[in-house]
């Protein structure tokens, strides 16, 4: 399983289309994160994230907030998108969603 996270100095990014980078996590098939790589996106244009995201083998996305036109994106391709994660760090937002602890609250995308 491959999760992305839009960050911003290596934390949580809220605005998911203007992040500096995604962090990338690999998770095994017994839960163990085995990798975490840092990539940065290519320029904010609708759709193009998505696509992008699903040629690198992405199967979630953990966001604080997301528009509905990218969330239709993400469903077309079939990647389960989790929005409004409270949290900092990418790989503890992964370790909470595999326990079934991550803390979500609303969406604060204002689009």
């Amino acid at each position: 399983m491959r999760f992305a996270i839009p960050t911003y100095q290596g934390k949580l990014c809220p605005h998911f289309g203007h992040c500096e980078a995604f962090a990338i996590i690999e998770v095994d098939e017994e839960g163990r994160i085995v990798s975490e790589t840092y990539i940065e996106p290519p320029p904010h244009t609708p759709g193009v994230i998505p696509r992008w995201l699903q040629e690198k083998g992405v199967d979630k996305v953990i966001a604080i907030g997301m528009g509905p036109r990218a969330q239709m994106f993400f469903s077309e391709m079939g990647i389960e998108v989790i929005i409004g994660a409270v949290g900092e760090d990418p790989k503890e937002l992964v370790k909470a969603y595999l326990n079934g602890t991550l803390v979500t609250g609303p969406n604060v995308c204002e689009h």
